[in-house]
């Protein structure tokens, strides 16, 4: 194997749970596939957009499928700053003691009390993917992108799961940062 992964983009977007999408879209509302995502069984949403208040201004954003238990709302540190919120940087999922915004849509407004964060940089892995890369879940790396303004990424954490396709994920601002436009491979050196 050689020793390169792609490394996509993730854009600001929103996870929400079914109770969310009834009312944000409709009783009997559910999520409807525009496009399957590298990630199995993750998909970008046809129709359902939203717009995202927050203390200082709103956004348009798409949302992501499945439903999931918790909302969330991803958002770059350039995002945030329009809105007005500070979020941690986390990984997904991780929302306790986050900021919280206002999610609009077609039939309905969710006041969400936390689900606002910055989204760690990381890299899904299968478990056979790890040990070809001799990594484990949870391991922090580095990772090299070789672009017109190569980059060295540090604090990257590694996630394994049967259930994951081997790809990177970066946030906007930092491809921006390393000009990681179109396809960008990464190459973790520890």
């Amino acid at each position: 194997m050689e020793n390169k992964f792609i490394v996509e983009t993730s854009a600001r977007h929103i996870h929400l749970t079914a109770e969310a999408v009834e009312i944000l879209y409709g009783k009997g509302a559910e999520l409807t596939v525009k496009k399957m995502l590298s990630q199995p069984g993750q998909f970008a949403t046809a129709n359902e957009k939203l717009t995202v208040i927050g203390p200082k201004g709103q956004l348009q954003m798409s949302v992501l499928g499945p439903v999931r238990s918790a909302n969330q709302v991803e958002l770059s540190f350039t995002d945030a700053r329009a809105l007005g919120v500070t979020p941690p940087i986390r990984e997904s999922g991780d929302v306790a003691g986050t900021p919280g915004l206002k999610l609009v849509g077609p039939a309905g407004e969710v006041e969400i009390a936390e689900g606002a964060i910055v989204a760690k940089r990381h890299i899904h892995m299968t478990p056979a993917d790890a040990e070809a890369f001799g990594v484990q879940d949870k391991q922090i790396v580095k990772v090299k992108l070789d672009t017109a303004r190569p980059l060295i990424f540090d604090d990257v954490v590694v996630r394994v799961s049967p259930k994951f396709a081997l790809a990177m994920h970066i946030d906007t601002d930092e491809c921006n940062a390393a000009a990681a436009f179109g396809q960008v491979m990464g190459e973790i050196v520890k």
